[in-house]
């Protein structure tokens, strides 16, 4: 009878911690920080912050745009996990400020845009597309992609001939087949229950992650359809997409009307945060070199 209370309250408090760690892992790690709390940090600084959305069918794609709506735009697209703020430094910098209107997205399934639903690369352009419609000035736009944010950005340029998009920034960009882990684990992680057992935002990312070992085939054409110039920067130490990754891009480039890699020394995969001089240089160099 000692035996089998022992074992039940073991199992009673182990049940206990599994219902605890799915509640809260529905909350942490989420990428992410509301509206309001970022608008008011930006108006502190003495910059105007504003809040978009687009909705379509059933998905909102939310997004941030700050500066002169007259001025070329860029527009940053971040890796996964991850959100708008990712490239949070970029948007409150005077000195691209003083360049361009700059917008920060929230991939579908990330940051407010239906936070973890995510899905697969084409479907991203099919909704993201629409928002940089919307963006559309009658001046340049430039994408900027880090990491996962580099095919989306390959394949929104090449679904969108019609805008005029006078520039790629390609950060970390994993677009190699052949240097893409394998990670059969993925798959498992991505099926219940053990789906229900990643925090927030890491869920939607093993599910696009997943999606992206077929994408990353799929997408290939797309880098034909590139013309416009395209500035790849990718950190030599990098060990979560191997450098391979850049040789390959710039080698795929074929129809692009400038290519130029640029190697970050003893740079790891997070070179919008470590490297950010080195990047805003570039993007200031398209502003004074269109």
């Amino acid at each position: 009878m000692k035996a089998w209370l022992t074992k039940y309250r073991f199992y009673s408090l182990l049940s206990l911690l599994m219902i605890t760690w799915l509640v809260l892992a529905q909350g942490c790690m989420s990428f992410r920080t509301t509206d309001s709390k970022a608008v008011a940090e930006f108006a502190q600084r003495g910059l105007t912050l504003v809040p978009q959305q687009l909705t379509l069918a059933s998905r909102t794609l939310h997004y941030m745009t700050i500066g002169d709506t007259d001025q070329p735009t860029l527009i940053f697209v971040h890796g996964s996990p991850g959100s708008w703020n990712a490239f949070e430094t970029y948007l409150r910098d005077s000195l691209l400020l003083e360049h361009f209107r700059m917008a920060s997205l929230d991939r579908p399934g990330f940051g407010t845009s239906n936070f973890g639903k995510s899905t697969g690369i084409q479907e991203q352009s099919d909704l993201l597309s629409p928002v940089l419609h919307k963006l559309k000035n009658g001046k340049p736009m430039y994408l900027i992609g880090h990491s996962l944010g580099v095919p989306i950005i390959l394949k929104l340029a090449a679904d969108n001939p019609d805008l005029p998009i006078a520039g790629l920034v390609l950060l970390a960009g994993s677009v190699s087949p052949a240097d893409e882990p394998r990670e059969r684990w993925r798959g498992l992680l991505d099926a219940p229950p053990f789906r229900y057992l990643l925090p927030g935002a890491i869920r939607a990312s093993n599910h696009e992650l997943r999606l992206f070992k077929q994408d990353i085939v799929t997408i290939q054409p797309a880098f034909k359809r590139i013309t416009c110039p395209v500035f790849i920067m990718h950190g030599d130490k990098d060990p979560l997409v191997p450098p391979p990754n850049a040789i390959y891009a710039r080698k795929m480039l074929v129809n692009s009307a400038h290519v130029e890699l640029i190697w970050l020394k003893e740079a790891n995969h997070f070179i919008p945060w470590t490297r950010f001089p080195y990047i805003r240089a570039v993007l200031l160099g398209i502003a004074l070199n269109p």
